[in-house]
């Protein structure tokens, strides 16, 4: 219960401050709604409007942009990591690229896919397939030598070495870079909802509401895209807890 208290109470707080915002007037009540009136807009779209629609059409670009780049940054994270000089060789493309606004990148996606659900998609799955990639190639580097001799004295092939050892040994940082991948993928897929053809997902609605002047549905559906981005956030938390209990032993 106390682990539930503290964040809940930081969310009371959050809304304490916005109704007293609110109620002091220090914006224009147009563009600074209630909360209520904000909940109450949101929950109006959610049942009579598209935001339903929109949600589930985020969380399916998200999803699959992850799945495309878990199945590119995970296997070649293992092998560049296996080959830890062809990973300093490639070191300075990734670094350069995985620090790359995937926003700057828009028009090279633009012209390499054209305007449709594959450059959302492939753009996402970039930046998230940079950061597993190096999550899994230095996962790989800090593995412990000791398991990695033993399996090849007990006379296990190289490719089993990167399986049934590398693989395991790697998994935890392997799992860090899944979580921050998956909240990057949901990041670029709602901001090329904004600017890249949509006519649905959360980044559309959000600037459609704006162009309206629908200020509660807008602060709603940022709220809904944050709350979506944390539970993915979670998930992999628990994820990690559950499954990766060897991690540091």
């Amino acid at each position: 219960m106390k682990a539930l208290l503290v964040p809940a109470g930081g969310a009371a707080g959050f809304i304490a401050l916005w109704w007293l915002a609110v109620l002091l007037r220090l914006a224009d009540p147009v563009l600074l709604p209630s909360p209520l009136e904000t909940f109450n807009d949101t929950a109006k779209s959610f049942t009579q409007g598209p935001l339903l629609h929109d949600l589930w059409r985020t969380v399916t670009r998200t999803v699959l942009s992850f799945l495309v780049a878990c199945a590119i940054g995970v296997p070649l994270g293992l092998l560049l990591g296996a080959k830890e000089n062809v990973y300093r060789a490639v070191e300075f493309v990734v670094d350069f690229f995985r620090s790359t606004p995937a926003s700057a990148l828009f028009p090279l996606f633009l012209i390499l896919f054209g305007v449709g659900e594959g450059t959302k998609i492939a753009v996402a799955a970039f930046g998230a397939a940079l950061v597993i990639l190096f999550n899994a190639a230095y996962g790989v580097m800090n593995a412990r030598r000791t398991r990695l001799l033993a399996a090849r004295v007990m006379g296990a092939s190289p490719l089993r070495v990167v399986f049934d050892v590398m693989l395991w040994e790697a998994m935890p940082q392997i799992l860090v870079g899944m979580r921050s991948g998956v909240s990057l993928a949901l990041v670029i897929v709602v901001v090329a909802e904004m600017f890249i053809g949509s006519t649905d997902g959360l980044g559309q609605r959000v600037i459609v509401a704006q162009s309206l002047f629908e200020s509660g549905l807008m602060y709603g559906v940022i709220f809904v895209a944050g709350a979506l981005g944390y539970l993915l956030n979670l998930t992999f938390l628990l994820l990690e807890k559950r499954f990766i209990h060897w991690a540091g032993k």
